[in-house]
């Protein structure tokens, strides 16, 4: 497979085989290729050149039907639903809707197949008659991965392409789609595993193929590599530590004070944060974290308690937060953070747009885009390209230095790394201890416990919306960690 854009080679004469019954990752750093080879074995890009064989026999995929009709399922990791309609419909979405004689659709059959999609899943509790966008991020993703899985006990082994499946899903989510991974292994099917979790793929994997700028690297039995062989296979370097270390104390004074706050979905919160502290707000899905983190740019409304930022009351909405420094690095960057359409400039200083005057000063936005697209290490053509060209990991810096440029005292990260590959992760971990060191207090959300532990000063643990537990994390190990997700707070410490 070749493909280049605009004279830039994107994928360099890359070969891939897959087996039949295996699981076979596919890793490399946020534009390494690894979606654009996705994208031409789905026959969403057409190849410079490529030549595909199944089964030794040749095999034309020249647009996306071609793909569907030799077998191949992909997943990716940007939730593309239709939000307005059910969940029924989503699973079932680019298949002929049964019908009955014929004519009408017959939405009792098209319940029952979305049904039992969800159910080879294990994912039972999703009522498949409400508005897809109603769902949490993890059930979305739930209900894209059934959409790939329609059918799938009764058809022919084929081959499944997931990209990033975990990133949106809680562990108990993520070993339902482990369980079901098995289950098409037995069956045959060939699996392409697209993740960032090295530990991850060397748990679930037969096989690993590393890519490169492009360009072929390595590719070995899971039993065979490492950890390490893979991240220099990656990076061309080597990481002998994941987190940076802390190497400033914290000792500032209180920049956030909540004292027993409670909201439509939050209840009896109680914390307080010093200068230059990181504070993990951790749990299981749904438990309140993003809810927690909004509350500090003016959304949601505290029923009881009170609540402090810089001893003065809590920002009324985003734009006062972001003028009172506080900076906010939403989940989903695709939906809830960028301008896709938009150039690099534009979703870069978005926020502060009023500290420019009244009228618009191009060349300084010019010049605040290059600075700090410089100190978050981005990637891109120059300051006018379009942010929907660019890879996740560099979006992803895009709202980094969004954030940067605003000089926050608050800086508010929700899964800040979900979908972006260890050598940016570990630029936005560098980025963090900087402004930590600086002063600027942190409120960190992961589903990423190691993440969690490696990064943070304090966990604060929910369940449904309330605080259980306040945990210093030095000497906790993830399993420590997890345990407290289900004890009272009896239990802390």
């Amino acid at each position: 497979m070749s493909k280049a854009f605009g004279g830039v080679s994107a994928l360099a004469d890359v070969t891939l085989n897959l087996s039949g019954g295996r699981v076979h990752a596919l890793m490399g750093e946020n534009g390494a290729g690894k979606s654009t080879l996705i994208k031409l074995i789905a026959g969403v890009l057409k190849a410079d050149s490529m030549s595909v064989e199944k089964n030794g026999q040749p095999l034309s995929v020249n647009d996306a039907r071609d793909a569907h009709e030799a077998g191949f399922r992909f997943i990716h990791q940007e939730l593309n639903i239709i939000p307005q309609v059910s969940v029924a419909e989503n699973v079932l979405l680019g298949r002929d809707l049964p019908r009955k004689f014929g004519l009408a659709v017959d939405w009792n059959k098209v319940k029952t197949l979305a049904e039992d999609a969800l159910a080879f899943l294990g994912a039972t509790h999703i009522d498949v008659t409400v508005p897809a966008g109603d769902l949490p991020a993890g059930d979305k993703m739930m209900m894209k991965i059934a959409a790939a899985l329609v059918s799938a006990e009764q058809s022919e082994p084929v081959l499944y392409v997931l990209d990033e499946p975990t990133a949106a899903l809680t562990g108990e989510e993520s070993e339902k789609l482990f369980n079901v991974i098995e289950r098409l292994k037995a069956k045959g099917a060939s699996i392409l595993y697209v993740s960032h979790r090295i530990d991850e793929v060397l748990r679930i994997c037969d096989d690993v193929t590393v890519l490169r700028d492009g360009e072929f690297v390595a590719s070995n039995e899971i039993p065979k590599t490492s950890k390490a062989d893979i991240i220099q296979a990656m990076t061309g370097r080597d990481f002998k530590n994941a987190y940076p270390k802390r190497e400033t104390p914290v000792g500032g004074d209180t920049t956030v004070s909540l004292k027993n706050v409670s909201t439509s979905n939050l209840q009896d919160v109680c914390f307080d944060i010093r200068a230059g502290e990181i504070l993990g707000v951790s749990g299981l899905a749904e438990a309140g974290q993003s809810e927690l983190l909004k509350l500090f740019m003016g959304i949601g409304k505290i029923k009881t308690g009170s609540a402090s930022y810089m001893n003065e009351a809590l920002p009324g909405s985003p734009s006062e937060a972001w003028a009172r420094g506080i900076a906010y690095i939403p989940r989903e960057r695709r939906s809830e953070a960028l301008c896709l359409d938009m150039s690099v400039k534009s979703n870069i200083v978005l926020p502060h747009l009023s500290e420019y005057g009244f009228y618009a000063k191009p060349w300084l936005e010019n010049e605040d885009a290059l600075e700090f697209g410089d100190k978050v290490k981005l990637k891109s053509n120059g300051v006018l390209q379009p942010v929907g060209q660019l890879s996740g990991g560099n979006q992803q810096k895009i709202v980094f230095a969004r954030g940067l440029r605003g000089n926050p005292r608050l800086l508010l990260l929700d899964e800040p790394t979900r979908g972006v590959d260890i050598g940016a992760k570990y630029d936005i971990y560098l980025l963090v201890r900087e402004l930590s060191a600086r002063g600027c207090s942190v409120i960190l959300t992961s589903t990423d416990l190691p993440e969690v532990l490696g990064m943070c000063d304090r966990i604060l643990v929910m369940q449904h919306g309330r605080q259980a537990h306040l945990l210093e994390s030095a000497q906790m190990t993830s399993a420590d960690l997890l345990t407290y997700f289900f004890t009272d707070n009896e239990a802390a410490v």
